[in-house]
């Protein structure tokens, strides 16, 4: 009896889970995911060691993601504040005590695990302001708009003190995108865009750190420094344009097989694809972008509630900047930022954060079920 009364249960869940789901997103996914890994393996000059890692990484991936998917918009929205919370904790406790790497203090280590502190506030950011102004009266009035754009901006600037310029952009863009849909007047539009455009040569001079400043500097100049700051981008620009209409084939990239490509895993994992699958595959590549962009924001509009529906737009147009801003660099239109290609360049953390908002953004259509706690 009790064997079956376990089967039964079990069968429960797994009918739960498969309900959750959204199957054309995770058909999407997957094909998105195993060309990742193809080029990952290209990328790394074929490393069986990075491989299985990352491997390790798809799988913890996933599970997070089927986890994500059993929460209900109701429990996400008690949950935000807490989560925010010690999101803005552990961001403080890695600038007392971070680990070190490539001259910034963005890790933290326990045991044999490290982990970027900053990526969680992707999640965490956009749940916390979708959860104030979801309470409110839309649209929201100036006093509540100024109030979410402060819970935006300290966690920005923590992370921003790491220094990780990338990840506070993507965590503002997620923030402030919130408010944009919850209602914002076209005045305070205009006029916050305005701030920002007389604060940017501000924050180039006080705010930005040397090597900073001088990657905008490359950006506005790339001749300026071809074998010093504007290698990476002298390099990438040239891998992309070699690869032509066709590419050179899997494996056969010059700039990344003879070392000229550097972070060639990581940042710029685009430039590697690019040169050898050429045009075409660029095509296909952006095309399976779109689609997951697009049915990001198709389930957005299926949530039951303000929360959901907010929470659902923030994380979509996230992931659309996360594309964005890393091909931009890569091919030179936009300053190198750190941001990688999601779900394609090699980082178990932030692949992590991404398919979780993936089931977060499945997850936001139920609703919580009597008798069920997710």
């Amino acid at each position: 009896m009790d064997n079956n009364n376990n089967d039964s249960s079990f069968s429960k869940l797994i009918f739960r889970i498969i309900s959750s789901i959204d199957l054309v997103l995770i058909v999407t996914l997957i094909l998105l995911l195993s060309l990742g890994s193809i080029t990952l393996f290209s990328a790394s000059g074929e490393n069986m060691k990075m491989m299985n890692t990352h491997t390790i990484h798809l799988i913890l991936a996933t599970s997070v993601m089927l986890i994500a998917s059993q929460v209900s918009s109701e429990t996400l929205n008690r949950w935000s504040i807490w989560i925010y919370t010690i999101g803005l904790i552990v961001l403080i406790l890695v600038l007392i005590q971070g680990t070190m790497g490539k001259g910034a203090q963005r890790w933290l280590e326990l045991g044999s695990l490290r982990f970027q502190p900053s990526e969680v506030m992707k999640l965490a950011v956009p749940m916390m302001v979708a959860s104030y102004l979801s309470n409110k009266n839309l649209p929201p009035s100036f006093k509540e708009i100024f109030i979410a754009s402060i819970l935006v901006v300290i966690p920005m600037l923590l992370i921003a003190q790491q220094p990780d310029l990338g990840t506070a952009l993507l965590v503002a863009t997620a923030g402030f995108s919130i408010i944009y849909f919850a209602g914002i007047p076209w005045k305070w539009l205009f006029a916050a865009l305005t701030a920002v455009a007389v604060a940017v040569p501000l924050v180039f001079k006080y705010g930005m750190h040397e090597y900073q400043q001088q990657r905008v500097l490359t950006f506005l100049n790339p001749e300026l420094d071809r074998l010093g700051s504007g290698y990476h981008i002298f390099q990438s620009t040239i891998a992309i344009g070699s690869g032509g209409i066709h590419g050179k084939g899997w494996l056969n990239g010059d700039q990344s097989r003879l070392d000229f490509l550097p972070e060639r895993h990581t940042d710029f994992i685009f430039a590697v694809f690019g040169e050898e699958f050429g045009l075409l595959g660029n095509m296909i590549l952006f095309s399976l972008y779109i689609f997951i962009i697009w049915r990001g924001l198709y389930l957005a509009t299926k949530g039951h509630d303000s929360f959901a529906r907010l929470l659902g737009g923030s994380l979509s147009l996230t992931f659309f900047i996360y594309l964005f801003v890393n091909t931009g660099m890569v091919s030179g239109i936009l300053p190198v930022v750190g941001v990688p290609l999601p779900l394609i360049s090699y980082g178990g953390t932030s692949m992590i954060t991404l398919m979780a908002a993936f089931g977060l953004l499945m997850g936001l259509r139920r609703r919580k079920r009597k008798g069920y706690n997710s």
